[in-house]
């Protein structure tokens, strides 16, 4: 085997560079602008510390848009940030009230 040659079996494609889709344009992108861990909807502590400790305080709702995590709203507590991360409610951030007309 050379010095250079690259690890793994001769049979297989290098995984160096990923595949691009030449159909779309912008393939080279898309992986790039999901969300760490796949994970769209996020919540956080408002006043810092770890996501577990102190289920009762508020937290912050963040929403991925494509290249950064956004504030969207609060929650009262670790139930309500959790349904909310988890889609468990009806696509509005918590602290939204609902009129009587809806």
């Amino acid at each position: 085997m050379g010095k250079h040659s690259r690890p793994g079996p001769p049979n297989q494609p290098s995984r160096a560079l990923p595949r691009v889709d030449a159909d779309d344009p912008l393939a080279a992108y898309t992986k790039r602008r999901r969300p760490p861990m796949d994970q769209y909807r996020r919540h956080r502590p408002l006043h810092g510390g770890a996501g577990h400790c102190r289920p009762e305080e508020p937290r912050a709702l963040e929403e991925w848009d494509g290249f950064a995590y956004v504030p969207v709203g609060t929650a009262p507590d670790l139930a309500a940030a959790t349904a909310w991360a988890h889609g468990l409610d009806s696509h509005e951030s918590p602290d939204q009230q609902q009129g009587p007309n809806s």
